[in-house]
């Protein structure tokens, strides 16, 4: 008889995997259903979770060759995770990922080792709660050196708290996780953060298991242009195919089955609270909430390159892998992902950026329930989208 930690796709398999190749923190409800993975020396990020113990399907998409390999890479080292922290800008005259004075080109980027490889210091945890800490120095491509601290804590929520954040009772049959981060960025330096000589933010991103039916689904507010600014994004990575972007009055709808790489973004003038994804083939309704503070509009933009406005960013990102020009792929995954304003903070100051992630499972009419009060349609109307 197998045991669930030998059966690849279920929570039991990765908690096993990732127990035998690093230290692990891990938040429970008191069933032992709803679960979440932490692990300290990757940022403090949660690497996958489960709506239904051991057996249950397994969210977060973990690079099991790599981990497995012990091998350090010099550009990233792409463990997985479906929450990790980083910091923006990626590229621009800010950028915390390129050296002054070379070209923003792949061969000079690299993730910080503050974000890739260093470990985060465990400072407290519970049964649901865990609290993590670091300081580091940073130096950004106009050569400012940044002291940065980052305060992480990591909270599963109960069924009585994701009723509350949904706005409405989960349909009971329906199985459920969900936590919330709250990170803290905090100047430690002697210096303010301007936009002369660049800010930072806080960038949050769910590496998930992509399959042929998910489909990610963008709100957004309608309006003008010339007062809201471009609806989305659509150029990171060359233009996204008409197959797989679509753009409807008040919503974005965009194919992940981690076959082509392209990345779309809202502008913060256009992004509201709510994202999601729904997975037909598993049955999986993922939704990602961030705060976004009101009347802040300047955002770092992490294109690489020259850039006309380094603070003309967005709030909401969503990414789908695809193999590179070379035919390698990094995953495959897709991302649902959240940034901070730009932090326009002084010495001592803090800036405080909270998410939540839900995953539900259940019928599609149980879950059209959630989908129909938080976006206004059902998941028929989502799931026929790229068909």
């Amino acid at each position: 008889m197998k045991t669930f930690d030998t059966v690849p796709g279920t929570y039991g398999y990765d908690l096993a995997f990732l127990r035998r190749h690093t230290k692990t923190v891990i938040l429970s409800d008191s069933q032992g259903k709803s679960q979440l993975v932490i692990v300290p020396d990757w940022q403090a990020r949660v690497m996958t979770s489960t709506a239904n113990g051991s057996g249950g399907y397994s969210y977060g998409w973990i690079n099991y060759n790599l981990i497995e390999s012990g091998e350090i890479l010099n550009h990233i080292n792409p463990f997985g995770g479906e929450e990790r922290i980083w910091l923006g800008p990626e590229g621009g005259p800010f950028s915390i990922f390129h050296k002054s004075n070379l070209p923003q080109v792949f061969e000079n980027w690299s993730v910080p080792p503050e974000l890739d490889t260093k470990g985060f210091d465990l400072i407290a945890t519970t049964l649901v709660k865990a609290s993590f800490s670091k300081q580091f120095r940073l130096v950004n491509f106009s050569g400012t050196m940044l002291e940065v601290g980052i305060e992480r804590t990591i909270q599963l929520l109960d069924r009585t708290e994701i009723n509350g954040a949904i706005g409405l009772d989960i349909p009971e049959p329906v199985k459920s996780v969900a936590y919330e981060s709250e990170n803290m960025l905090i100047n430690r330096g002697n210096s303010p953060w301007t936009k002369k000589s660049g800010m930072i933010s806080l960038w949050l991103l769910s590496m998930l298991n992509p399959s042929p039916g998910v489909t990610i689904f963008l709100p957004y507010k309608p309006g003008d242009e010339k007062t809201l600014g471009k609806t989305v994004n659509d150029d990171y990575f060359g233009k996204v195919p008409s197959d797989r972007l679509i753009v409807e009055d008040g919503m974005i709808y965009f194919k992940a089955d981690g076959k082509c790489r392209n990345k779309i973004g809202i502008p913060p003038r256009r992004a509201m609270p709510f994202s999601g994804s729904y997975d037909e083939q598993n049955g999986v309704l993922t939704l990602l909430w961030c705060e976004l503070p009101e009347g802040k509009t300047d955002y770092v933009n992490s294109k690489w390159g020259n850039q006309k406005d380094p603070f003309s960013g967005d709030a909401i990102n969503a990414y789908n892998d695809g193999p590179l020009e070379d035919g390698t792929q990094m995953g495959p995954f897709y991302e649902l992902e959240s940034s901070s304003p730009a932090a326009n903070l002084k010495p001592g100051e803090r800036m405080l950026h909270r998410e939540r992630i839900f995953h539900f499972e259940g019928t599609e009419e149980e879950l059209s329930i959630i989908t129909e009060k938080v976006f206004g349609i059902g998941i028929s109307e989502i799931k026929e989208k790229f068909k």
